[in-house]
């Protein structure tokens, strides 16, 4: 007896409906796209019980005619590919031709659908993957899908499902960013008791954003402008063909401040030709431009679409087409990457110091469950606490706020004035003593901060001041920060007139260090100072193999290292501002510190790790005393830094206690 044998077709089509079907979502995805490969404007989507009773997609498309409607519940049959050389260049959403018969070998499937050119529509019923009937209807043009009591053929699939409230989350989270990708059409999202997407066509990308979102969302955005860059090879790629000499990748979107941050990725839609994906090329890309902005376990919250020619990208690698492959992938990472970053460097947003007097900062409650920043399980933005609570909140100063000289004294000193009264001018001078020294250290806040963990510091960080997004000061609208002392000969105090600031000396002459390595070594121009005697130091196998592959950049980055045997290399120099004994452990930190697979995609993320481990060790240190004017030139250089808000590791540089909450505390106001 032969031990193989040919599997029922019903079967089959149930073994597919388990690689496309996952959950409700997945069947308003597939009905949402052929809604909008078949050119609706409006698309209606209905739910009950959370996809689970019954899901049903009404568009205004163009339809089909009775036989279109037959075949298309024939598996792999489609109306959007001719031959295989189609498959080169997808430019639809769907083209399996396998959705339909697989959705309907698991529910009860209605199809009401009539072409604008005919006379009548059909209606058509099917029951775990069985025709049951066909009928001719009068119907409006366009379709209408039904798909009632999912998985009610497979008891043990349908127990794997979440809570009604979860499942209709991941379809709103679904229906939203696809609303994103298509601002010129009108999405609506509905259950029988309440309406929860109803946004009407709108002109630009930021206005459905607003529509979605609302204000404060979008405020807590840094658009990222469409940048087009014509396509180029890398050196482990082929040489360009003629045809893709003139293509060009477009991005555009949106992306989170820095101080908006999250510890899932669960904030990033990626989009290629409207197409939503799920892609580690581009993932790495987002995580490579806040490489030097966030802390290495944040994420941000990034709404990005790219527009390239559709043979330039595969999408026939995944049965639910989230996964895609690109023809140029470096230079696609690379553009996604410089498109976000400069982004980021025209925000250059700071971050804020948040204190409590005994009562934690309110959290913002989350009304809607497809929130930008929001969903998920990721923490609420801070909030300002409301008025009259007593509790001080620290804010970011907006661009206009801080103008130069005001409210600061020649002798140091600085105003409280409230708009009611005008007090007398107090002057004093900062005086370390006992109630100073000892308070602060680099491992645990001030006695008046909220104690918590060094890695959740982001939880401190406020939202922006007023409606306007928060950004530093330029270089000389900040000028007249005014250095009063230090706490611990590690924190410098500093006024003017919009509050108090507190700077972290050590990771703020790192950030100026970093952007100044990068500088010199982009101009090739990096200093390079001769140790007396060559320290010779042996090496693992796995940094000898990375040492291989950068030495040439470790070269040009002001190291000298030569071989000397097997595993012992002799260090001949180091990048200046180094100190001798300092010289292995920066060596061995880099070369442990970077992945195989960051010094193959970019040249640019090597050139960064170098410069951070460079400038962490030659930076001031903490417990360092600093006389004025050390301390006014390293507040000077970091006013002229692209992001002053972080050191190149994440950590913050500067919190600012605002004039009007150190009113608010002393019940002034």
């Amino acid at each position: 007896m032969s031990r193989i044998r040919i599997l029922p077709e019903a079967v089959a089509n149930k073994i597919a409906a388990g690689e496309v079907v996952e959950r409700p979502a997945s069947v308003v995805k597939e009905l949402l796209e052929n809604a909008l490969d078949a050119g609706a404007m409006t698309i209606r989507i209905e739910i009950e019980s959370g996809g689970k009773r019954m899901i049903r997609v009404i568009d205004d498309g163009h339809g089909m005619t009775h036989d279109d409607s037959l075949l298309a519940f024939e598996r792999h049959a489609t109306s959007k590919l001719r031959s295989a050389d189609d498959l080169l260049s997808i430019a639809t959403l769907g083209f399996r031709g396998e959705a339909l018969p697989t959705i309907a070998a698991v529910s009860r499937l209605l199809l009401e659908s009539r072409d604008a050119a005919e006379s009548e529509g059909t209606r058509i019923e099917f029951a775990n993957g069985k025709l049951i009937s066909v009928k001719p209807a009068g119907l409006p043009a366009g379709t209408t899908l039904s798909v009632a009591d999912l998985f009610y053929s497979i008891p043990a699939r349908r127990k794997f499902l979440k809570s009604d409230t979860t499942e209709l989350g991941h379809i709103a989270s679904l229906v939203t960013h696809y609303a994103l990708a298509n601002p010129d059409k009108q999405f609506v999202l509905s259950t029988p008791t309440q309406s929860i997407i109803d946004c009407p066509p709108a002109e630009k990308l930021a206005d459905r954003v607003y529509q979605l979102f609302g204000r404060q969302a979008l405020d807590e955005l840094v658009e990222i402008p469409a940048v087009a860059a014509p396509f180029r090879s890398a050196i482990t790629e082929p040489a360009l063909d003629p045809e893709e000499v003139k293509a060009t990748l477009t991005i555009s979107g949106f992306t989170s401040r820095p101080e908006i941050q999250r510890p899932n990725r669960n904030g990033i839609y990626i989009f290629v030709n409207k197409r939503l994906v799920r892609d580690r090329l581009i993932l790495h890309a987002i995580h490579d431009a806040y490489r030097n902005i966030h802390p290495h376990a944040i994420f941000p919250a990034t709404l990005l679409f790219l527009e390239m020619p559709y043979d330039q990208v595969d999408v026939n690698v995944h049965p639910a087409k989230i996964e895609v492959r690109f023809r140029r992938s470096q230079f696609v990472h690379d553009v996604t990457r410089d498109a976000i970053r400069q982004a980021l460097m025209s925000a250059r947003p700071i971050a804020s110091f948040a204190v409590a007097t005994g009562t934690a900062v309110p959290q913002r409650p989350q009304t809607n469950p497809s929130s930008w920043t929001g969903s998920g399980s990721s923490p609420a933005p801070i909030t300002p606490a409301p008025a009259g609570s007593g509790i001080p909140r620290a804010v970011i100063p907006r661009l206009e706020e801080i103008g130069l000289g005001s409210g600061v004294g020649s002798d140091g000193g600085f105003d409280l004035s409230s708009a009611a009264m005008q007090p007398v001018e107090q002057r004093f001078a900062f005086q370390p003593g006992p109630s100073f020294h000892g308070s602060a250290s680099v491992d645990a806040p001030p006695p008046a901060l909220p104690v918590s963990a060094p890695s959740n510091w982001m939880a401190n960080l406020a939202g922006a001041n007023g409606d306007q997004p928060a950004s530093l000061p330029h270089p000389d609208q900040i000028a007249d920060l005014k250095p009063l002392g230090q706490v611990s000969s590690s924190f410098i105090i500093a006024v003017n007139g919009q509050g108090l600031w507190i700077v972290d000396q050590h990771v703020a002459h790192e950030r100026v260090l970093f952007e100044q390595h990068l500088e010199a070594r982009r101009a090739g121009k990096v200093e390079s100072q001769r140790m007396l005697m060559p320290m010779v130091i042996e090496l693992s196998p796995r940094q000898i193999v990375t040492y291989e592959k950068i030495a040439e950049e470790l070269a040009a980055n002001g190291f000298e290292v030569e071989p000397m045997g097997p595993r012992s290399f002799a260090i001949q120099s180091m990048p200046a501002g180094i100190i001798s004994s300092d010289a292995e452990k920066l060596l061995t930190e880099i070369l442990d510190g970077i992945e195989r697979e960051n010094a193959a995609i970019s040249i640019d993320t090597l050139q960064a790790k170098i410069a951070a481990s460079t400038a962490c060790h030659a930076a001031i240190k903490i417990n360092m005393p600093l006389d004025q004017t050390k301390m006014e030139w390293l507040l000077g250089a970091l006013a002229k830094t692209d992001c002053p808000m972080s050191c190149p590791h994440g950590r913050p540089v500067v919190l600012r206690y605002s004039v009007r909450e150190i009113e608010r505390a002393f019940h002034r106001i």
